[in-house]
Formats: structure tokens, sequence, C-alpha cells
């Protein structure tokens, strides 16, 4: 499991510290702190101008990821299931005398 934390300012570079990736975005917190202001920016592996952008972050390496990653999975075990019933039912239609069910160039 990767874990992804976003912040903007200085109460949130522990957080940033503590995860896989970090991104920051420079936002209004960051300029006005007392302290300097970059902390994020500085503790983040990544580093994005706005909000906007952080969506298009989301939608590639967040929930729709692991959405299309299960898709795929599924996808594999319709498709195995698909290939290896005819083998299973042709064996017991044949006795299992060992005939190719499928030609040797489609393995």
């Amino acid at each position: 499991m990767t874990v992804l934390a976003v912040g903007d300012g200085i109460n949130d570079a522990n957080m940033m510290n503590a995860a896989h990736i970090a991104v920051s975005i420079n936002g209004n917190q960051a300029a006005s702190s007392s302290l300097g202001g970059n902390h994020a920016l500085r503790n983040s592996d990544y580093a994005l101008g706005q909000f906007k952008h952080l969506r298009t972050l989301l939608l590639c390496h967040g929930r729709e990821s692991y959405r299309k990653n299960s898709y795929v999975i599924l996808y594999i075990f319709y498709k195995n299931l698909l290939f290896s019933a005819p083998l299973f039912l042709y064996g017991i239609y044949s006795g299992f005398s060992g005939m190719n069910t499928y030609e040797i160039w489609m393995t």
C-alpha cells in the first residue's frame, strides 16, 4: 500500500515526511506563514501550483487506477474461464483421450 500526502503548510510537514509520496500545493497558507512558508514545498516530492492540477494526479494514481486494475484482474479471470471451460467439457466428451481441442498455433 502506498500513502499519498497532500499539504500546503507547515503543519503538514511531518505528515509529508511519513508518507511514501508527498505532494505540496503552493497556496495562500505557504505564502502567509510567518516562518518562511515553504516547509511543505521543501518536504514534498512533487509541487503543484493550483488545486485543479491535483485532480489529474489523483485520477491517474488514485482510486481510478485501482478501479482500472480491478477490471484487468476480472478480465483475466473471465478470459481464463472461457479458455479452460471448453477444454474441460471437451475432455469429458472425448473421454480425456488426449486429442487437442485447439490447434497448436492457438496456444
